[in-house]
């Protein structure tokens, strides 16, 4: 480094470099006229380039802001004071909830995570993925996000919210055919996401009164569903059903045959080896080629779990945006819900119903309320939520919560699987609360007969299995008697089949006819 002139010069250097010679210069040298029209110079040029005292000062300058520049900007880190189970407590650092940071490791990796909740000065973080190799003191480092956010373009509205400014993932057509984890990671090792489009987690609210209003119905292969259960496009519906009554096999049918621009699945929380067979068995080369697949199986933290569903719904209203009509499948709001439980506990929120914190009955109509019609020109977000039911209990916490924040509720029974209905629709129990508004008169009076004929066997199943029922005593039930095996055929149906709109319509004319 040059160093400063030496103290018995300073008496000598020029009026341009010393403030206090400036008077002295000035009556020294007379005064030159400037030219005209000629732009004024910096006080270094008008410096003597004979004069020995001012190159050395010319010098000094340039070798102090090379130095400058070379000085890396101070980055503010704070460092872990404890981890407790899932939850990391740092200190000396301010980040807002919802935040995203990184914990560097000895070994050069890092682990991320995300700010959950704050004790006094103190922040409570919960990791992305395990926390083996945190030490104590370790520093905490906030995720610069200046990268990852879109470019300015023409109408973008101004990110106010702290929910734009923070982390954001890919979105787009970018995403179609690939398989991503909840951090927008892919999975299928074909390389990197091509996309200049990204989005943070969480969406704008759309004005209720802004969105368009359920009016078309959606074909979605299934011939009970389209004929009993008619959904409509930007309807959100749930299907309830016990471990191993096949909801999955189910979602991979309206997967497959349902007529939707754009497929989005999340497996949230399910089963690792469930995610390549829906990929290769359930949706195919074809299914896939307009699907993006967001898998956050039970093995990554809670979240990611949690992160995976939101990111998955952010996926589909960006498409809705673009006025496709989107099919969202989610697999599992049960182990969303349950993902929110492990945090809220971790960070000390009291459980209420059934262990359950209120921030969880607080999340699940957040998500459930960004899918659904967006506003009038925009696109559709047909959503389908599986609602895992603990011993088949339909009033577990959660869905009940479900049921009462969705469109229509698809119920699944054990005992008809188990003697070999598939799909096992319980029609008894199950509504589309769309379907008054989307059907003619015509179609509503046969669905209702039909699940009349139904319900009436039913209950008399008993009666007529031990000869006790007397024909002609029942006119209703000897119609149902009489029609049993059409019934039964109709609502079944095979995995490799597809029943259109059109055709289910028509077989349920024949049945009720």
């Amino acid at each position: 480094m040059t160093t400063a002139p030496d103290a018995d010069l300073q008496s000598e250097v020029p009026a341009a470099v010393d403030p206090a010679a400036q008077p002295a210069a000035a009556e020294a040298q007379p005064a030159t006229p400037e030219a005209p029209n000629k732009t004024p110079q910096s006080n270094t040029a008008n410096i003597d380039p004979d004069n020995i005292h001012s190159q050395r000062w010319q010098s000094y300058l340039k070798d102090c802001r090379e130095i400058i520049n070379l000085v890396e900007p101070l980055e503010v880190a704070g460092r872990i004071i404890k981890v407790t189970g899932l939850v990391m407590v740092a200190t000396g650092i301010k980040m807002p909830i919802g935040g995203a940071c990184y914990i560097p490791l000895q070994d050069g990796g890092r682990v991320e995570a995300e700010v959950v909740g704050f004790d006094g000065e103190n922040l409570l973080l919960m990791p992305q993925t395990a926390v083996e190799g945190v030490v104590p003191g370790a520093k905490v480092f906030s995720m610069d996000v200046t990268d990852t956010l879109p470019k300015p373009q023409f109408g973008r509205p101004p990110r106010r919210r702290a929910q734009d400014r923070a982390r954001h993932f890919p979105v787009g057509d970018g995403l179609l055919g690939r398989v991503v984890d909840a951090a927008g990671i892919p999975l299928d090792g074909l390389g990197p996401i091509v996309t200049d489009i990204t989005a943070p987690l969480s969406g704008r609210v759309i004005n209720p009164l802004m969105r368009a209003p359920i009016e078309e119905t959606m074909d979605v292969g299934v011939r009970a569903i389209n004929a009993m259960l008619t959904v409509g496009r930007g309807q959100r519906l749930g299907l309830f059903a016990g471990s191993g009554v096949g909801k999955s096999v189910l979602l991979g049918m309206m997967a497959r045959y349902t007529t939707a621009d754009v497929i989005v699945v999340g497996l949230i929380g399910e089963r690792g080896r469930e995610v390549q067979e829906f990929i290769e068995q359930i949706l195919g080369p074809e299914g896939l080629a307009r699907s993006v697949v967001v898998a956050a199986p039970a093995d990554v933290s809670a979240l990611m779990r949690l992160q995976g569903a939101s990111y998955a719904t952010t996926i589909a209203e960006r498409f809705r945006q673009q006025g496709k009509n989107v099919l969202l499948i989610m697999d599992s709001l049960t182990r969303y819900a349950m993902a929110q439980r492990e945090i809220a506990l971790a960070i000390g929120e009291p459980p209420a119903t059934k262990g359950y914190p209120p921030s969880v009955f607080a999340k699940l109509p957040a998500l459930v309320e960004r899918t659904g019609n967006g506003a009038r020109g925009e696109g559709s977000i047909t959503a389908f939520y599986t609602v895992l039911t603990e011993g088949d209990d339909q009033q577990d916490p959660i869905a009940d919560s479900a049921r009462a924040i969705l469109d229509g509720h698809i119920v699944l029974n054990r005992t008809l699987a188990e003697s070999g209905h598939y799909p096992a629709i319980d029609i008894e129990q199950s509504i589309s609360r769309a379907m008054h508004n989307i059907t003619s008169s015509e179609h509503q009076q046969q669905a209702r007969l039909l699940k009349q004929l139904y319900s009436r066997y039913l209950r008399n199943q008993d009666l007529i299995a031990v000869g006790a029922y007397q024909a002609g005593a029942d006119p209703m039930l000897d119609i149902a008697i009489k029609k049993r095996d059409q019934i039964n055929d109709f609502l079944q149906q095979d995995i490799h089949e597809c029943a259109d709109m059109q055709f289910s319509l028509q077989h349920l004319a024949q049945v009720v006819s």
